[in-house]
C-alpha cells in the first residue's frame, strides 16, 4: 500500500528531525566533564549544499504567461544542451556530499565513543575514590588496632593484678581464720579434757579397782564354765560313740582297731589334719561337674558330708553311707540323706544296675589289699551301663605323702598306686579310665620349689589322685 504525498513528506520531516537530534546528542546527552562538538552547523551546510546540487539543471519558476512559457522552454533547451558539460560537475558535487555525510556519521560515532569513554572514566574515578577510602580505612585500622591491643593488654594486666591482689587477700583471710579456728578448737579441746579429767577423776579413783576385780572374776568364771561345758560335751559324745559302736550292725570294713583308737575323737581329728569343711568342699567341687547328669549317686564313706553338700548345690541326687555315728549326726544336722552301714553289706543289698554313679573319697587306703578288687567288682555290678565311678586316695607317686600326710592317720593300711587302681578297674570291666592328680604338694610344702622342676614333678607332684571310670556293659 503506497503512502500519500503528505504522509511521505511527514515521514521525511520526522527522519530529518531525528537525524539532527542524533547529530547534536550522539549518545543521548553529554555525560561527565568531556564537552562534545555541536554537529548542527555542519548539518546545515550539508543541507544547503544538497539544495544547490538539486537545483542544477532546473529552471527558475516565473509568473505564467506566453513570455514565461517561451523563456522556460528556451532555458530547458539550453539546460539539455549543456547537460553533457555539467554532468561531471554534478556527479562530483554528489560525491562530495556523500563524503560530507560519511564524515558526519564518523563524527557522530566519535561523539558516542567519547561519551562512553567519559562515562567509564567517571566510573573509574568513583572506584578510585572508593579504593582510596578503603586504603585510608585500612591504614587507620592498622594504627587503631595497635593502640587497641596496647590498651587491651594494659586492661588485662590491670585486671589480673586486681584478681591476684584479691586472691592474696582472700588467702590471707582464710589462713588467718583457719589459724584462729584451730587455736579455738585446741583451747576447747584442752578445756574439755580438763573438765573430763576433773569429772572422771573421782569416779576412776573410786571405781577402777572394782571394775578390774569384776573383769578378773568374769573371765575366771567364763574360763571355768567353758572348760566344764567342753568336758560335758566331750563326755557325751564319747558315750554316744561307744553306745553306737556296741549297737552297730554289720561287719567292720577293716579289722577292729585297738581300744585306744576307738576312743579318738575322729571329728576333731578330721578338722585338724584333713582340713575344714569349707576347704574340703572347695576341693571336691570338681566332682559336681563330673557327676552332673548321673542320677542316684552313692557316696561311700561320706564323713562330715562335704561331698553330699557339693552334690546338693549342683542339683545331683546323692546318698551317703558311713560307720562313724558322730559324722552321720553332723550330716543329718545338715539335712543330708545318710545311712549307717558297712559298704560291702550295703552294696550287696542294692539291686544290680541301680546306681547312676559311685564316689569313694579317702576310703580305699583303709581297706585290706585283698578287699579292694572285691569293692571294684561290687561297684561294677551295681552301676548302670555308662555310669561313673570315682575313687580318690593318697598318691604314693609323691614321696612327700609318706613324710607327712599318709601316716598321720593311724587307720591307713596301704597306699594304692594309680597304675594298680587302673588295672583293677580294667579287670572289673570299666573303661574310659582317667587319672586326675589333686592337691599339689608344693602348696603345702613351699620348700619343694627349690628342687629342679623335672625332679619335683616326677617325685613330689600331687598328694592325692582321683581315678574316673565308666561301666562299659
Amino acid at each position: 500500500m503506497s503512502m500519500d504525498p503528505k504522509g511521505e513528506e511527514l515521514a521525511a520531516v520526522i527522519a530529518e528531525i531525528r537525524q539532527r537530534v542524533r547529530a547534536r546528542y550522539p549518545n543521548g546527552a553529554a555525560s561527565g566533564d568531556v564537552p562534545l562538538p555541536d554537529m548542527t552547523p555542519l548539518l546545515h551546510a550539508r543541507d544547503a549544499a544538497e539544495g544547490k546540487v538539486a537545483s542544477i539543471g532546473s529552471v527558475n519558476p516565473r509568473p505564467p504567461g506566453l513570455a514565461n512559457s517561451i523563456a522556460q522552454f528556451i532555458k530547458r533547451l539550453v539546460s539539455r544542451a549543456l547537460n553533457w558539460h555539467v554532468r561531471e560537475q554534478v556527479e562530483f558535487n554528489r560525491a562530495m556530499l556523500g563524503c560530507v555525510q560519511a564524515s558526519i556519521d564518523a563524527l557522530n560515532d566519535s561523539n558516542r565513543a567519547v561519551a562512553t569513554l567519559s562515562a567509564r572514566l567517571s566510573a573509574m574515578s568513583a572506584n578510585a575514590d572508593a579504593m582510596q577510602q578503603l586504603n585510608d580505612l585500612r591504614t587507620h585500622w592498622s594504627h587503631w588496632r595497635v593502640e587497641w591491643e596496647k590498651k587491651l593488654a594494659g586492661v588485662e594486666i590491670a585486671f589480673l593484678r586486681s584478681v591476684s591482689d584479691q586472691l592474696n587477700a582472700f588467702q590471707y583471710r582464710v589462713t588467718t581464720m583457719d589459724a584462729g579456728y584451730r587455736e579455738q578448737m585446741r583451747a576447747q579441746h584442752a578445756n574439755f579434757e580438763a573438765a573430763l579429767g576433773r569429772s572422771s577423776e573421782a569416779i576412776q579413783q573410786g571405781v577402777a579397782t572394782q571394775i578390774e576385780e569384776l573383769q578378773k572374776r568374769f573371765w575366771a568364771d567364763f574360763d571355768r564354765i567353758r572348760l566344764e561345758y567342753e568336758t560335758i560335751i566331750h563326755a557325751e559324745l564319747r558315750a554316744i560313740r561307744q553306745k553306737a559302736s556296741f549297737a552297730a550292725p554289720g561287719i567292720a570294713v577293716a579289722p577292729p582297731a585297738p581300744a585306744a583308737l576307738q576312743d579318738i575323737d575322729w571329728l576333731k581329728f578330721a578338722e585338724r589334719f584333713r582340713g575344714s569343711e569349707t576347704a574340703i568342699q572347695q576341693r571336691q567341687k570338681i566332682y559336681a561337674g563330673r557327676f552332673r547328669g548321673h542320677a542316684s549317686v552313692l557316696d561311700i564313706g561320706c564323713g562330715r558330708g562335704e561331698m553330699l553338700e557339693v552334690f546338693r548345690e549342683a542339683g545331683i541326687n546323692a546318698v551317703g553311707i558311713d560307720l562313724n555315728e558322730d559324722s552321720l549326726a553332723v550330716c543329718r544336722g545338715k539335712g543330708l540323706e545318710v545311712e549307717s552301714a558297712n559298704l560291702f553289706d550295703y552294696l550287696r543289698t542294692l539291686p544290680d544296675s541301680s546306681l547312676g554313679g559311685i564316689v569313694c573319697s579317702q576310703v580305699v587306703e583303709h581297706l585290706p589289699p585283698e578287699r579292694l578288687p572285691e569293692l571294684v567288682k561290687l561297684a561294677h555290678s551295681k552301676l548302670r551301663t555308662g555310669a561313673l565311678l570315682a575313687i580318690e586316695t593318697p598318691n604314693p607317686e609323691c614321696l612327700a605323702i609318706f613324710a607327712t600326710h599318709f601316716y598321720l592317720d593311724p587307720t591307713h593300711r596301704h597306699p594304692i598306686p594309680p597304675a594298680l587302681m587302673s588295672f583293677y578297674l580294667e579287670e572289673a570291666g570299666f573303661g574310659r579310665i582317667e587319672v586326675e592328680r589333686l592337691s599339689p604338694a608344693m602348696e603345702s610344702m613351699p620348700s619343694l620349689a627349690e628342687l629342679p622342676e623335672g625332679f619335683r614333678k616326677e617325685f613330689f607332684g600331687a598328694l592325692d589322685y582321683a581315678v574316673f571310670a565308666r561301666k562299659l556293659g
